[in-house]
């Protein structure tokens, strides 16, 4: 395992991977809770239980879709890369397409289902490495220092640090509440252990904090350990069932799959290309192994499709762990491990909340902010796509817009610069699906 992981090339441990894989699932394992509670649309009153996906069903489909994207990342792609299904994705799937546009959830799973076969039929041409490749150099480190720009924007907010202000769109929330107060002194405590050296220190502020937060009755200490697993049935296979059904193909749902397909690939493109660079994994250019880590996500996708939830996709929090010293496959192993466990010991998932995660984003983007040293400046048909790629992932609570917008921007600038031969044709291409992409979707 570890000749195969090249521990004594990376310079790293079983127990040096352990914890990096455990503070990726401590920092992801929200998305256990806040997926089913999305998917189910547990917001909106008097909606026929008909209408609703099961709950149940859905955590399990949650859990288990994570762990086969993450054992294929990890076996295949090397990268201490997590996946599970995608915030924003499941909410685009919920509110706008079932809810807003009436369409069954067994059909929006088809949807998915469709997406990810195509996702796989690009990788496994090739076309997607390609695609990844030919975005410049500066471009992917402006991606990498956007995305940390807005985890810790996510991670301020999950900790009600910032708020929302009608006359300034965000301000400062209250800080003498108890929560902010347990997230407040979790920065605190995981900057002192991190400019101390710590090696996990981000996990190691997560436990601290988690720990005093239920010693202030913060978090609820829970009641028992072990639960029942809930049952697959209501939704596995139901994605499959749903293209048998003519009224599946129409129009609308062209779109639909279009959006699904657009965002995962820009999102998991981005987040791939920001954590291998913070683990220093980017050489010449190009990803290693990009091809097989692609592949993770269409066929997590595909098979999540299948047991029951939205489009799976890589995480950000995954740059968590790297923080905490994960430098190989192995870490998501340990993460994929730590979901299937979650399905028997879901009860002590309580005190993982967002006081306790939010430290760790916040701290993980200062990390991930440092790529932009390696950023030109000076040449400011550069700093423009760059910072633009930058500032709109947060300002816009999307990593795909933000890509899009710079992505726009930068032929643009190198044409007027006389540039334009130093211009890869992809990036052409990128410029013409951006444009297409805010005017029809």
């Amino acid at each position: 395992m570890q000749k195969y992981f090249q521990f004594k090339e990376l310079g790293t441990s079983y127990r040096q991977e352990f914890i990096g894989g455990l503070t990726t699932f401590l920092a992801m394992a929200y998305i256990l809770v806040v997926n089913p509670l999305t998917l189910t649309l547990a917001s909106v009153e008097d909606l026929p239980d008909a209408l609703r996906m099961d709950y149940g069903a859905v955590f399990v489909a949650t859990a288990l879709a994570a762990a086969i994207g993450s054992i294929v990342m990890g076996l295949l792609g090397k990268y201490p890369l997590a996946l599970a299904p995608g915030m924003g994705l499941n909410a685009f799937f919920a509110y706008t397409v079932v809810l807003g546009s009436g369409i069954p959830w067994e059909h929006a799973l088809g949807a998915v289902f469709v997406s990810g076969v195509f996702f796989f039929i690009l990788t496994m041409t090739g076309l997607r490495e390609k695609l990844i490749n030919a975005i410049p150099v500066e471009l992917k480190h402006a991606v990498g220092a956007g995305i940390g720009l807005f985890i810790t924007f996510v991670g301020l907010q999950s900790a009600q640090i910032i708020v929302n202000n009608d006359a300034t769109l965000v301000g400062l929330g209250d800080l003498t509440a108890g929560p902010t107060l347990l997230a407040i002194f979790g920065i605190v405590v995981t900057v002192i252990l991190m400019t101390k050296g710590v090696k996990g220190g981000v996990f190691y502020g997560m436990i601290i904090t988690a720990v005093v937060g239920m010693l202030f009755n913060l978090i609820n200490v829970p009641d028992k350990i072990v639960d029942s697993v809930p049952s697959l049935a209501p939704t596995f296979g139901a994605a499959i069932t749903s293209l048998g059904d003519s009224s599946f193909y129409s129009t609308a749902m062209v779109g639909i799959v279009l959006t699904f397909l657009f965002v995962d690939f820009f999102d998991n493109a981005g987040t791939l290309v920001a954590v291998a660079n913070q683990a220093g994994m980017i050489k010449d250019n190009k990803l290693p192994r990009a091809g097989r880590a692609l592949i993770s996500d269409s066929i997590a996708t595909t098979v999540g499709a299948v047991l029951g939830t939205s489009t799976v996709t890589s995480y950000v929090e995954s740059s968590a762990g790297v923080a905490a010293g994960a430098k190989t496959g192995f870490a998501s192993l340990v993460t994929a491990g730590l979901f299937i466990l979650s399905l028997f010991f879901f009860p002590l998932l309580s005190v993982v909340t967002a006081a306790v995660t939010a430290p760790a984003l916040i701290i993980v983007g200062v990390l991930m902010a440092a790529s932009l040293r390696k950023i030109d400046w000076s040449r400011f048909e550069i700093a423009v796509p760059s910072f633009l790629t930058m500032i709109v992932m947060p300002l816009s609570y999307s990593i795909a817009t933000g890509i899009a917008v710079g992505f726009i921007f930068y032929p643009i600038t190198m044409i007027v610069k006389g540039k334009m031969k130093e211009v890869h044709p992809i990036m052409y291409f990128f410029f013409v699906i951006f444009i297409l992409y805010f005017i029809f979707l």
